[in-house]
């Protein structure tokens, strides 16, 4: 198995607009002027449609939550004045930044998931996507297979391996033994080629896992340290 970094293709033109469109990240104007083109460019509609189907099943992993009762109060009160009577406010509160960290992450490994995202046009089933993540751990990766080539690539979200310490990229086949992918290069976007039999593991229907190991990987050829993020494969 080799890994290395890898020249990620931009998405440009109509196809970027119709992207951003879907995220909710074009400013106001641009955002309008998209809006309008909907009505009246099919061609381009067909793009933001296309978008919208690529991109809800990243969404499909989350339940709806409403948002705070006092959250409208909250901005109001900073937009418009505060009084000492009104209390810390917005600003002041924990929980609110913590809201904030975390949509900034979302919005970040969003943004990273879209660079590896394929054409428009390209057949379902081709590439799959994984969030790998978990509860006790700050570490976050996005993962995005590509059944054509055997790519593996990844895009490093959050949290750092400890010294003299490497990462390491399992699949988990059912009852099977962890199979090594390979030890995930340092870098904010970096790539794995799959062995064959990492490539039937994946096609069925193993998870994703990551664990630290020391530096140059397990030295037993399963995972010796402990499980710092793990997920599963979905279509895009």
């Amino acid at each position: 198995m080799s890994a290395a970094d890898d020249h990620i293709p931009e998405h440009e033109g109509d196809d970027l607009v119709a992207a951003e469109y879907v995220l909710g990240v074009l400013p106001d104007e641009e955002r309008r002027q998209a809006a309008r083109r909907i009505e009246t460019d099919a061609a381009f509609a067909r793009l933001v449609d296309q978008w919208e189907v690529r991109l809800s099943p990243m969404a499909a992993g989350y339940e709806d939550a409403p948002p705070p009762a006092a959250a409208k109060a909250a901005i109001d009160r900073r937009l418009f004045g505060q009084t000492e009577a009104s209390g810390p406010g917005l600003w002041a509160s924990l929980a609110f930044w913590r809201g904030l960290a975390a949509a900034a992450v979302a919005a970040l490994a969003i943004m990273l998931v879209v660079q590896f995202l394929p054409p428009a046009g390209e057949a379902p089933g081709e590439r799959l996507v994984a969030s790998l993540s978990h509860d006790d751990t700050d570490v976050h990766y996005f993962v995005v297979y590509d059944a054509r080539t055997a790519d593996v690539g990844l895009s490093h979200v959050t949290g750092a391996r400890a010294d003299g310490r490497d990462f390491e990229l399992w699949v988990i086949d059912g009852d099977k033994p962890p199979a090594s992918v390979g030890i995930i290069p340092v870098g904010s976007s970096v790539h794995i080629r799959a062995a064959e039999q990492i490539r039937r593991a994946i096609e069925a229907g193993a998870v994703f896992a990551i664990s630290l190991e020391p530096q140059g990987g397990s030295p037993t050829g399963e995972p010796t340290g402990p499980v710092v993020a793990v997920g599963d494969l979905r279509e895009i």
